[in-house]
């Protein structure tokens, strides 16, 4: 075979001595290929510069060997991480991804989610708009498969992948007033988020049962760390400061973590903090911030590999919905000892 000569998906078989059906499965990352064959064969079409022409496998297969991902929006190292772990699995299993941010408007993810029909073989949506009534359904092709991350919508269709919002804010404020805070602030995220609002009725009702002579303290906020220094500075404003601040994510943590020492104050000496997410950022900031790990990296891979396995079975998912259970991390920001866990 000449240098110049095109290389088929024949030349690749014959070299590897397998069938082209095998080399067909190795190339789209299927699952019934044993590993040393799928190794054999990737090293055969690369040292053979084989190249696929994407769109004749794409009339054979009808596919497109893309996928979707609509997102609230693509600033912030919890989106990043996301995208991580989506990238890791579309990577490994030779998929390509097509990203689209709403940044909060309704109107503007109906758009985004219809124009990806026709241009991917699934969708990976994280929505706060996905339990409205025919959201989905208006917007996407009933064959299309979907999986949703983040999201309320009982008796669905669509596989879920959620997090236990809920269950890890009520697990911080406990350990708060374990570590004898009580007056415990909350600085909440955008309204109509799911994860938001499970997240602040998770504070409300462990305030109300663990330290019931304290009112709840709730100041608006959006995620951003903006939000979370314009938050940390009206609780400097107000006469009787929070023992505690619990911030709805890291970032907004982050940004009061700003304000507070603007002030002069000491984390945790004179105002303990606490955030969630468990961003890479987290623990090395000064003091370590106390948060709720969500491994945000597998959550995207996790909810990758759902979809995948259900664009290879025709749309039918395994996979009933799912809930991750976070994991309470215990730093400097609101004990003043040392970490327990800084990994």
């Amino acid at each position: 075979m000449t240098r110049s000569s095109t290389v088929t998906i024949k030349d690749v078989a014959r070299e590897a001595e397998v069938s082209v059906a095998t080399v067909s499965r190795a190339l789209n990352g299927h699952g019934n290929v044993a590993e040393e064959v799928r190794k054999l064969v990737l090293a055969t079409a690369k040292r053979l510069r084989y190249q696929p022409h994407a769109a004749a496998r794409s009339l054979s297969s009808r596919r497109t060997q893309t996928i979707g991902v609509v997102l609230p929006d693509l600033y912030g190292e919890f989106f990043s991480e996301l995208i991580r772990g989506i990238d890791q699995v579309a990577r490994a299993r030779r998929q390509h991804l097509l990203v689209s941010s709403y940044h909060g408007h309704p109107e503007e993810q109906s758009e985004a989610l219809r124009t990806m029909r026709g241009r991917v073989d699934g969708l990976l949506v994280l929505s706060p708009y996905a339990d409205r009534p025919g959201f989905l359904t208006e917007n996407l092709p009933a064959a299309l498969p979907v999986v949703l991350i983040n999201t309320h919508l009982p008796n669905t269709a669509y596989p879920v992948l959620n997090i236990d919002n809920h269950g890890g804010a009520m697990a911080m404020v406990e350990h708060l007033v374990q570590a004898g805070h009580r007056r415990i602030a909350f600085i909440g995220g955008p309204e109509g988020n799911f994860d938001a609002g499970e997240r602040q009725r998770g504070y409300l009702e462990a305030v109300q049962a663990l330290s019931p002579g304290n009112a709840p303290w709730v100041l608006e906020g959006d995620f951003s760390e903006a939000s979370g220094y314009e938050a940390g500075c009206r609780l400097l404003a107000s006469e009787q400061r929070p023992d505690a601040v619990f911030a709805a994510n890291d970032m907004m943590a982050l940004g009061c973590l700003f304000a507070l020492n603007e002030a002069g104050l000491r984390v945790p000496e004179d105002i303990a903090l606490a955030g969630f997410d468990d961003i890479p950022l987290a623990r090395f900031v000064h003091p370590p911030l106390t948060t709720i790990r969500i491994r945000i990296a597998e959550l995207g891979a996790g909810a990758m590999e759902c979809l995948l396995d259900m664009v290879q079975n025709e749309g039918e998912s395994a996979r009933p919905t799912m809930v991750a259970v976070p994991e309470l991390i215990v730093r400097s920001s609101s004990t003043g000892r040392a970490p327990v866990d800084s990994s």
